[in-house]
């Protein structure tokens, strides 16, 4: 069995969990009063939550309730009906050098240069992000999701499970301070949730600030610290009972 690689977190770069009277943690996200859609048209109710290192937070709901919208809107993808969604305390730019350093996506759309193989589509995004020892890194990534085998592939020869491991791998050899995942449990199997899983909880503890929609009881459970119900009227849930209403919505899931 692979080992899991070292966290290339970047939490230092904010303030830590706070503790024994430690002053608060830096706020990573903040959503008031956010309202998504498009145009003017609403996808769900209004949304607000914060979100600090060492932090999880789940959104979970039915099939096009508006969870991705709302990850999209928070990364700068789309704008705000109304309300705001900041990032480190200002509005998200993905075209800022800031927001590229310390925050890391992965969406369900799989994004990619079909030119290059698994292995130069890592070490861009690790040299591209200042990390050392590319090499290794590479290695111990492809070592983790299974892709030893096909780290001379072109993405177009690669299963959509295999595609979905690559672009998690991207996201994971980075240094990041907030890791944005939309349903990344998606067309992994159940050993590879398991262990990815893990891992990210392990970040999380370790200051990581984490944002992911999941439709995945099990995986919610273990990875977040608290969860959002998105739909027309939005609630705040703990884990436990955020994963209850994903069985009701998935009973197979």
């Amino acid at each position: 069995m692979s080992k899991q690689p070292k966290s290339r977190s970047t939490a230092s770069r904010g303030s830590s969990p706070s503790a024994g009277g430690a002053a608060p943690a830096v706020e990573l996200v903040r959503a008031q009063r956010l309202l998504v859609g498009y145009g003017s048209s609403p996808v769900c109710g209004e949304v607000a939550f914060s979100l600090r290192p060492g932090e999880a937070v789940a959104l979970v709901g039915p099939n096009g309730a508006g969870k991705s919208t709302v990850l999209k809107t928070v990364t700068g993808g789309l704008e705000p009906i109304s309300g705001t969604a900041l990032v480190g305390g200002k509005p998200a730019d993905d075209r800022s050098l800031e927001f590229r350093r310390d925050v890391a996506t992965v969406f369900d759309d799989d994004a990619f240069f079909p030119a290059l193989t698994v292995q130069e589509h890592l070490a861009i995004v690790a040299a591209g992000h200042g990390a050392s020892d590319v090499e290794e890194l590479i290695a111990a990534e492809l070592d983790f999701f299974g892709l030893l085998e096909q780290r001379e592939s072109l993405p177009h020869n690669l299963s959509s499970g295999q595609r979905r491991r690559m672009l998690l791998a991207a996201a994971f050899i980075r240094p990041r301070l907030l890791l944005i995942l939309d349903e990344p449990e998606q067309r992994l199997d159940t050993a590879m949730r398991t262990r990815l899983a893990a891992r990210l909880r392990t970040e999380v503890d370790g200051g990581l600030g984490l944002l992911l929609v999941t439709h995945d009881p099990d995986f919610l459970r273990a990875v977040a610290t608290r969860a959002i119900f998105v739909a027309d009227e939005v609630r705040k849930l703990t884990p436990a009972q955020a994963a209850t209403a994903i069985s009701v919505e998935n009973p197979h899931a």
